[in-house]
């Protein structure tokens, strides 16, 4: 797909819907712009996001850590259609 954008007096360009969509980033979101040769650039989504930011996602205030064997029998629960 090639789609043609408009430089505006302050030298900003404004990407289309359907590029947001491609890139999978909406509003608040960031995107990385790499510098190529030959003028050419690469815009791709901004990955904020860590290993890190996934620890603890999970955890319920209140509650004990499930030990591994709870965990791998709701998952053998989960496959065989009873959760």
């Amino acid at each position: 797909m090639t789609t043609a954008l408009t430089v505006t007096a302050k030298g900003q360009v404004t990407l289309r819907k359907e590029v947001l969509r491609h890139l999978g980033v909406g509003p608040g979101q960031k995107v990385e712009v790499e510098l190529l040769p030959d003028g050419r650039v690469e815009l791709r989504a901004k990955n904020e996001g860590s290993i890190e930011d996934f620890f603890g996602c999970a955890h319920r205030p209140g509650t004990k850590p499930l030990t591994i064997d709870e965990i791998n029998e709701i998952i053998a629960e989960g496959w065989a259609g009873i959760r």
